[in-house]
């Protein structure tokens, strides 16, 4: 059976949804204490374009005059790396960040050094991004066991700032 070319090109546009736009001021609410949360703090910023996404948040008090933190992420799955001046020195972030369905799904790599031997080392963060019903944003986070460590998921839900 021939499928005439007009009726496949309309249920291939039905069938692709673009992504949702997830840009906003967003906090945290209730406030959440005891774990790890998004690890990106209790308000951030997105912006989003076709091309990519950026988180940014403030993690330094205002009398340590640092700017806010700010994580770019290519939204067609290729790598990208943010880096960040903190503790010992500058600490470089591979991130790669794909649709899945209605979610962004933004997977992490840091690396640091095995503190008992010395060599290089890696955890991963896999954070979920997703819009619930009621237009609140859903940040689930998953960190891989560091060390022999258990891994660990905390959800974080993010309000719309006017």
């Amino acid at each position: 059976m021939r499928v005439p070319l007009l009726l496949l090109a309309t249920l291939t546009a039905v069938s692709v949804q673009a992504p949702p736009d997830l840009s906003g001021r967003w906090a945290a609410e209730p406030a959440q204490a005891g774990d790890m949360g998004s690890g990106w703090g209790p308000a951030i910023t997105i912006t989003q374009d076709t091309a990519r996404l950026t988180v940014e948040y403030a993690f330094f008090g205002r009398g340590d005059m640092q700017p806010p933190l700010r994580f770019v992420y290519a939204l067609d799955g290729s790598a990208t790396k943010n880096t960040v001046m903190m503790g010992r020195g500058v600490q470089e972030q591979t991130s790669r960040a794909a649709w899945q369905g209605g979610a962004l799904v933004i997977t992490t790599t840091h690396g640091f050094t095995d503190p008992q031997t010395g060599k290089p080392a890696v955890v991963e963060v896999k954070r979920t991004l997703a819009l619930d019903a009621a237009g609140s944003l859903v940040v689930e986070a998953t960190r891989g066991g560091v060390l022999g460590g258990p891994p660990s998921t905390s959800r974080t839900i993010y309000k719309k700032q006017p």
